[in-house]
């Protein structure tokens, strides 16, 4: 594994009374991507979201290039280099394509001066969305307006980007084009921490990936010991 840019460290999460995590151990090395997989209500959304700071853990340690941020406001935590696609999109659904891919770039580490270049990377790489640059992004197909929370987070260059769900809702050819990006993002070099149900695109992405079932890991690994792992594939892979 490469050297550790995130640390999830044995923590338990608590939502109330409900424990959600339960001593949870996840790394990310710089230049990987790893997948947390898991059914519903298995806590691999919780896992993310406790390296974005949106849950504090009640015990455990969360490092993000050797420092520790569990406690952290998100907004901060964000300021660090981090980047989120959250689940479900959450694109400003008032505001304009261009406009929700300009917010990206707030408390980016690249300086203002890059922004007309990297606006130009982001129409080249999503066609589709310099064609609806100007549209309200609550006119959008659903698939687009994954694309648009791609090209968002993309506009913050960051050094861990932190994916929940990326195909959920999403038809087979709309998966593969979100995968395809990810792979490019991949090949640049980009870290990447993915949370998803389907196992299979994301176990053909990632370097390494984790399994969680009721808030436990339950095994972990290099993406292709997952693969070739029985447990896993009758759960996950039908098979």
């Amino acid at each position: 594994m490469a050297d550790p840019l995130l640390t999830i460290n044995g923590v338990d999460v608590f939502y109330g009374p409900i424990q959600a995590l339960f001593s949870v151990s996840v790394t990310v090395g710089e230049g990987e991507t790893v997948v947390v997989l898991g059914g519903n209500a298995s806590g691999k959304s919780t896992t993310v979201k406790t390296a974005l700071g949106l849950v504090k853990p009640r015990t455990g340690s969360v490092t993000f290039d050797g420092a520790r941020i569990d406690g952290t406001p998100t907004h901060d935590v964000i300021g660090l280099g981090f980047g989120s696609i959250p689940e479900g999109r959450r694109v400003f659904v008032e505001m304009t394509v261009e406009d929700n891919v300009r917010l990206g770039a707030y408390r980016r580490r690249k300086t203002a001066k890059d922004l007309p270049a990297d606006l130009d990377e982001v129409w080249e790489m999503f066609p589709r969305l310099a064609e609806r640059r100007k549209q309200l992004a609550g006119t959008l197909s659903g698939g687009e307006q994954q694309m648009l929370a791609m090209a968002r987070a993309f506009m913050r260059r960051p050094r861990l980007l932190c994916i929940d769900e990326p195909s959920m809702g999403l038809s087979p050819l709309m998966v593969e084009r979100v995968y395809d990006t990810l792979a490019s993002w991949q090949k640049a070099g980009l870290t990447m921490l993915i949370v998803e149900q389907n196992a299979m695109m994301a176990l053909g992405l990632a370097h390494r990936g984790y399994v969680l079932r009721q808030g436990h890991v339950i095994t972990d690994g290099t993406a292709a010991h997952l693969l070739d792992d029985e447990a896993v594939r009758q759960a996950y892979l039908g098979g």
